[in-house]
Protein backbone atom coordinates (compact mmCIF):
# COMPACT_ATOMS: atom_id res chain seq x y z
CA UNK A 1 0.00 0.00 0.00
CA UNK A 2 2.68 2.19 0.67
CA UNK A 3 4.47 1.91 -2.86
CA UNK A 4 1.65 2.82 -4.34
CA UNK A 5 1.04 5.76 -2.28
CA UNK A 6 4.86 7.10 -3.32
CA UNK A 7 4.24 6.11 -6.79
CA UNK A 8 0.40 8.03 -7.15
CA UNK A 9 2.49 10.94 -5.24
CA UNK A 10 5.43 10.39 -7.36
CA UNK A 11 3.07 10.90 -10.56
CA UNK A 12 1.18 13.87 -9.77
CA UNK A 13 3.90 15.82 -8.99
CA UNK A 14 5.72 14.54 -11.99
CA UNK A 15 2.68 15.64 -13.85
CA UNK A 16 2.50 19.10 -12.70
CA UNK A 17 5.83 19.35 -12.61
CA UNK A 18 6.11 18.43 -16.36
CA UNK A 19 2.86 20.90 -16.98
CA UNK A 20 4.76 24.15 -15.49
CA UNK A 21 8.49 22.90 -17.29
CA UNK A 22 6.56 23.26 -20.36
CA UNK A 23 4.66 26.59 -19.69
CA UNK A 24 7.52 28.06 -18.29
CA UNK A 25 9.85 26.65 -21.48
CA UNK A 26 6.98 27.68 -24.06
CA UNK A 27 6.76 31.51 -22.73
CA UNK A 28 10.27 31.79 -23.06
CA UNK A 29 10.68 30.33 -26.36
CA UNK A 30 7.47 32.43 -27.49
CA UNK A 31 9.27 35.56 -25.84
CA UNK A 32 6.67 36.35 -23.36
CA UNK A 33 8.81 35.86 -20.48
CA UNK A 34 12.38 37.77 -20.64
CA UNK A 35 15.41 35.90 -20.09
CA UNK A 36 17.15 36.43 -17.20
CA UNK A 37 18.91 34.87 -14.03
CA UNK A 38 15.76 33.81 -11.91
CA UNK A 39 13.89 32.66 -14.91
CA UNK A 40 17.39 30.89 -15.77
CA UNK A 41 17.30 28.98 -12.02
CA UNK A 42 13.89 28.68 -12.01
CA UNK A 43 14.10 26.57 -15.17
CA UNK A 44 17.13 24.64 -14.38
CA UNK A 45 15.29 23.94 -11.13
CA UNK A 46 11.99 22.67 -12.22
CA UNK A 47 14.05 19.88 -14.71
CA UNK A 48 16.43 18.80 -12.28
CA UNK A 49 13.15 18.28 -10.12
CA UNK A 50 11.25 16.22 -12.82
CA UNK A 51 14.22 14.41 -14.03
CA UNK A 52 15.22 13.23 -10.12
CA UNK A 53 11.43 12.50 -9.85
CA UNK A 54 11.06 10.64 -13.44
CA UNK A 55 14.35 8.70 -12.00
CA UNK A 56 12.81 7.56 -8.62
CA UNK A 57 9.50 6.85 -10.01
CA UNK A 58 10.48 4.46 -12.52
CA UNK A 59 13.27 3.03 -10.13
CA UNK A 60 10.89 2.36 -7.70
CA UNK A 61 8.23 0.76 -10.12
CA UNK A 62 11.27 -1.44 -11.52
CA UNK A 63 12.37 -2.70 -8.05
CA UNK A 64 8.51 -3.38 -7.39
CA UNK A 65 8.37 -6.03 -10.32
CA UNK A 66 11.52 -7.37 -9.64
CA UNK A 67 10.39 -8.19 -6.35
CA UNK A 68 8.07 -11.56 -5.06
CA UNK A 69 4.88 -10.58 -4.58
CA UNK A 70 3.46 -13.47 -2.63
CA UNK A 71 4.78 -16.07 -0.04
CA UNK A 72 4.63 -19.21 -2.39
CA UNK A 73 6.69 -17.05 -4.65
CA UNK A 74 9.53 -16.20 -2.03
CA UNK A 75 9.13 -20.01 -0.89
CA UNK A 76 9.97 -21.05 -4.39
CA UNK A 77 12.52 -19.12 -4.73
CA UNK A 78 14.06 -20.33 -1.63
CA UNK A 79 13.19 -24.29 -2.48
CA UNK A 80 15.32 -23.25 -6.06
CA UNK A 81 17.91 -21.55 -3.85
CA UNK A 82 18.41 -24.64 -1.64
CA UNK A 83 18.15 -27.51 -4.27
CA UNK A 84 20.75 -25.09 -6.36
CA UNK A 85 23.23 -25.67 -3.04
CA UNK A 86 22.25 -29.17 -2.56
CA UNK A 87 24.01 -29.81 -5.82
CA UNK A 88 26.75 -28.04 -6.17
CA UNK A 89 27.69 -29.74 -3.00
CA UNK A 90 26.67 -33.06 -4.40
CA UNK A 91 29.10 -31.62 -7.29
CA UNK A 92 31.57 -30.58 -5.36
CA UNK A 93 32.23 -33.78 -3.13
CA UNK A 94 32.05 -35.85 -6.57
CA UNK A 95 35.55 -33.92 -7.56
CA UNK A 96 36.88 -34.22 -4.14
CA UNK A 97 36.15 -30.97 -2.96
CA UNK A 98 37.84 -29.19 -6.09
CA UNK A 99 35.41 -26.23 -6.54
CA UNK A 100 37.50 -24.34 -8.89
CA UNK A 101 37.04 -27.47 -11.39
CA UNK A 102 33.13 -27.57 -10.61
CA UNK A 103 32.93 -23.90 -11.76
CA UNK A 104 34.62 -24.75 -14.67
CA UNK A 105 32.27 -27.63 -15.58
CA UNK A 106 29.31 -25.88 -15.19
CA UNK A 107 30.56 -22.82 -17.08
CA UNK A 108 31.61 -24.84 -20.00
CA UNK A 109 27.92 -26.53 -19.53
CA UNK A 110 26.29 -23.07 -19.49
CA UNK A 111 28.46 -22.39 -22.42
CA UNK A 112 26.96 -25.28 -24.35
CA UNK A 113 23.48 -24.83 -23.35
CA UNK A 114 23.07 -21.71 -22.80
CA UNK A 115 19.05 -20.31 -20.99
CA UNK A 116 19.23 -22.87 -19.05
CA UNK A 117 18.01 -22.76 -15.19
CA UNK A 118 20.97 -22.96 -12.80
CA UNK A 119 20.12 -26.24 -10.85
CA UNK A 120 20.02 -27.72 -14.64
CA UNK A 121 23.39 -27.01 -15.28
CA UNK A 122 24.61 -28.62 -12.17
CA UNK A 123 22.22 -31.74 -12.97
CA UNK A 124 23.53 -31.88 -16.24
CA UNK A 125 27.50 -32.21 -15.26
CA UNK A 126 26.66 -34.74 -12.32
CA UNK A 127 25.15 -36.62 -15.07
CA UNK A 128 27.77 -36.33 -17.15
CA UNK A 129 30.68 -37.41 -14.25
CA UNK A 130 28.59 -40.07 -13.66
CA UNK A 131 27.92 -41.59 -16.88
CA UNK A 132 31.90 -41.29 -17.64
Amino acid sequence: MGNQVVIAVGTFILLLTGLLLGYVLSQLVLGFLAFNLLTFFGTLSLILIFGTLYYVLFWQLRRDQSRPSTNQEISNQIDDDVSDSYLKNRLIAKLSGDTAAAERLIEQAKETYPGMPENWYCERVLDDLERS
